[in-house]
């Protein structure tokens, strides 16, 4: 099993910067890849970034690359999603995952069914 606890959720300005971290513990040996997600109200949950633990290129949907950067530090077994020029549309619970699939390439990385282990998100609202 693996836990997942994010922080660094809040409220900011349209144009502003969060970051958002993700630690986790347990067995973090068993997974591979994990993920940034975030949910709307009344809306799916979506992949915004995602990132595979060997390799420090991250995957991203059109509607956050350029803005969001995803980051790790395996020694620390945190993650990081660096969020800059916020918009109102990216209020969202976000969420982070790990998957136990050895390798997922290209978007399919953004999927969430590839994922196994989720925190309990920490809420992002962005004010126009």
């Amino acid at each position: 099993q693996v836990q997942l606890v994010e922080s660094g959720g809040g409220s900011v300005q349209a144009g502003g910067s969060l970051r958002l971290s993700c630690a986790a513990s347990g067995n973090t040996n068993s997974y591979y890849q994990w993920g940034w997600f975030r949910q709307a109200p009344g809306k799916e949950r979506e992949g915004v970034a995602a990132i595979y633990r060997r390799v420090g290129n991250g995957n991203y949907p059109d509607s956050v690359k350029g803005r969001f950067t995803i980051s790790q530090d395996n020694a620390k077994n945190t993650l990081y999603l660096q969020m800059d020029s916020l918009k109102p549309e990216d209020t969202a619970i976000y969420y982070c995952a790990a998957s136990t699939e050895t390798r997922i390439t290209g978007y399919a990385s953004l999927s969430p069914d590839r994922y196994t282990y989720w925190g309990q998100g920490t809420q992002v609202t962005v004010s126009s």
